[in-house]
């Protein structure tokens, strides 16, 4: 992946993703982001995880690069802690044991045969008709699945049967992304 970020930008945009839910829970205006770099300044896709204790807490993305990073990711923050439909709203208890994660993403690619994915470097996204499904290339790793379960999981994912990537109608797309969290820096 060419675009990358120093540690501190990834400090700054992990901070800010924390800062920004701490203030939403504790009714407090929100912090006034900035684009101390132009690395912050890229119109990226990306998304914002959070664990509990290792368990998947919320996550939410942009598959597009909408907004530059500095902007994106503090919205991307409020979504995962407070508007992903498979979670309840994050409460202040839940805080301490949360985990920020943020994924940057790489534009997608067409995959033309499914053995040019790579379990661990990619992540997927199928599309067929108005069904759409995504999974970061880390989910793949932390389940342990091969290319095939990945790809079938990513239809399920979409709303779709789990062959349904077998189908000429099924477009199916990779991408890498700059992963990187709290833990990495002992936060």
């Amino acid at each position: 992946m060419a675009f990358n970020l120093s540690d501190e930008e990834k400090k700054y945009l992990l901070r800010l993703a924390r800062e920004t839910i701490e203030a939403r829970l504790n009714d407090q205006p929100l912090p006034k982001p900035e684009a101390l770099t132009p690395n912050l300044k890229v119109k990226t896709s990306a998304f914002v995880t959070l664990n509990k204790r290792r368990h998947l807490r919320g996550c939410i993305g942009y598959v597009l690069g909408l907004k530059p990073l500095y902007q994106a990711i503090p919205d991307l923050a409020l979504a995962a802690a407070f508007n992903d439909p498979r979670f309840p709203p994050l409460t202040k208890e839940e805080l301490d044991d949360v985990e920020i994660e943020i994924s940057v993403l790489t534009p997608l690619e067409k995959v033309n045969d499914p053995n040019e994915i790579e379990v661990g470097k990619h992540g997927l996204m199928v599309r067929q008709g108005f069904y759409e499904g995504l999974l970061l290339p880390q989910v793949a790793t932390e389940y342990g699945w091969d290319k095939w379960t990945f790809l079938g999981e990513t239809c399920l994912k979409a709303g779709l049967p789990p062959d349904a990537w077998k189908d000429q109608d099924t477009e199916i797309f990779k991408f890498s992304a700059l992963i990187f969290s709290e833990e990495d820096f002992g936060d």
